[in-house]
């Protein structure tokens, strides 16, 4: 389980420098972060260490994320956004 400031530090680090990935991480972590298993929390909080440009190739579908398990959340946070 995350502490309160661990939760409040990478709800910080979701406000990055492009809008839309702002768009995309903020209504995420507000709605479906807390459902997700430990792993999955950490491997979110891994996936928001990435670089911008990179972040914003896969989830514009422009590159494949080549790490399985940043993949597998990207898709899962498009399958949350999309709904």
């Amino acid at each position: 389980m995350f502490s309160p400031k661990r939760y409040a530090r990478l709800k910080w680090a979701c406000r990055r420098g492009m809008l839309e990935l702002d768009v995309l991480f903020l209504p995420f972590v507000e709605t479906g972060f807390k459902d997700m298993s430990f792993e999955q929390q950490e491997v979110f909080e891994r996936l928001l260490t990435s670089d911008d440009p990179d972040l914003f190739a896969w989830f514009m579908g422009h590159q494949q994320c080549q790490d399985p398990e940043l993949a597998a959340m990207v898709k899962h946070i498009l399958g949350r956004v999309k709904v």
